[in-house]
């Protein structure tokens, strides 16, 4: 296995598994940590002064919903007193303008705001639950904060269910003038996967979806920028996820449990330390699990003789076991895949049926909470 020659960058802290949402697309694994088993605001203190001396840079404090936590204002606190750039990444339920403002006296850097869609009956379509309009309200009281400098994220995720609003999403963004919006397509893990046929565009929706991007990138350059993921399936080449294994990313998930990255555990026969048990930067550096897949030691071909071998590192480890039952593997989106045909069944499935987006709810399976 390669040796660590890298600091991670980016700890994505997973405060609970705990959400008012039950979204078919949860990047949460199946198997969700139950509320007596997170981590304290102390431990997680530690947590965020161990990884700012292993080099991190910034914390992504996410769920689940953040703001379940009850001590997110001191959490968020710990963080800045830490050195690290703190990011909250949320749904904005529940939240109150008052609750805003003390998380942004706290010291917050940068607040995402996540959106199921641009409606009413899209958002509940898609998280069982009514929480459109109280988006919208937290849009209208971040923009009315005043002496406070804190960078705003709008993030769609794009569906097939959702593609067509794009345009009132793009008015929300017009209207609201954030410094990004991101228009992340589905990435399908867990909830995801368990919803795909659902959930997957369509090739007409895609090149739909581009070509109104584009357009709004030229329109609101200077502005807002614009970010769009393409969904993988379609992709002709991987992407190099999460900046490739153990290379950028560590996450801690409620119970302090340490990921390579969400959905690691998908993969068998992988064993993750817990940072109750080492430092962060031990389990960064001696961790079997982040060194499993990290470097190139571990490719098989085509990945280890290809060019590309260091920009997109063969593609994602979990994708490649969920397409293909091998995690080293080649990620069978990719054009060069052997296993690329398991990938294009499941396209041409999906670009069999309708565009017609009034057609019937789907039998979805929502994301539950633990206990």
């Amino acid at each position: 296995m390669t040796s660590v020659t890298l600091n991670p960058l980016v700890l994505v802290a997973e405060l609970t598994h705990r959400c008012p949402l039950h979204c078919v697309y949860c990047s949460n694994p199946l198997e969700l940590a139950k509320r007596e088993v997170e981590l304290s605001t102390a431990s997680w203190a530690h947590v965020f002064e161990e990884a700012a001396a292993a080099g991190v840079l910034q914390a992504d404090l996410t769920g689940g919903e953040p703001l379940i936590r009850s001590d997110i204002v001191e959490l968020v606190k710990a963080g800045r007193r830490s050195g690290l750039y703190i990011s909250l990444i949320t749904s904005g339920i529940p939240l109150t303008e008052t609750k805003l403002a003390a998380i942004v006296e706290s010291g917050l850097d940068h607040f995402q705001l996540s959106f199921q869609g641009a409606s009413e009956q899209i958002g509940r379509e898609i998280s069982d639950t009514i929480s459109h309009s109280q988006k919208l309200q937290v849009l209208r009281w971040l923009k009315g904060l005043k002496g406070h400098h804190v960078g705003v994220t709008l993030n769609f995720v794009i569906h097939r269910r959702n593609i067509q609003e794009l345009d009132r999403m793009i008015e929300i963004v017009r209207e609201h003038q954030p410094g990004c919006a991101e228009f992340a397509s589905v990435q399908y893990y867990g909830w995801a996967l368990a919803n795909r046929d659902a959930l997957l565009p369509t090739r007409t929706q895609l090149d739909y979806c581009v070509e109104t991007l584009k357009s709004a990138e030229r329109e609101l350059r200077g502005t807002t920028r614009i970010a769009f993921v393409v969904p993988d399936y379609y992709a002709k080449y991987p992407k190099a996820c999460v900046g490739g294994w153990g290379r950028k990313l560590i996450l801690v998930s409620p119970d302090g449990t340490a990921l390579p990255c969400h959905a690691a555990k998908v993969i068998p026969g992988l064993c993750f330390d817990n940072v109750k048990d080492k430092t962060l930067k031990e389990i960064w550096e001696e961790s079997t699990a982040f060194r499993q897949f990290r470097g190139e030691d571990w490719m098989q071909e085509p990945c280890k003789s290809c060019e590309r071998r260091q920009q997109d590192f063969g593609g994602c480890r979990c994708q490649a076991f969920i397409l293909s039952g091998v995690a080293a593997s080649t990620d069978p989106v990719c054009s060069l895949a052997p296993t690329r045909h398991n990938v294009d069944v499941a396209l041409a499935a999906i670009n069999r049926t309708t565009n017609d987006h009034s057609e019937a709810k789907p039998a979805y399976r929502y994301r539950h909470n633990p206990a």
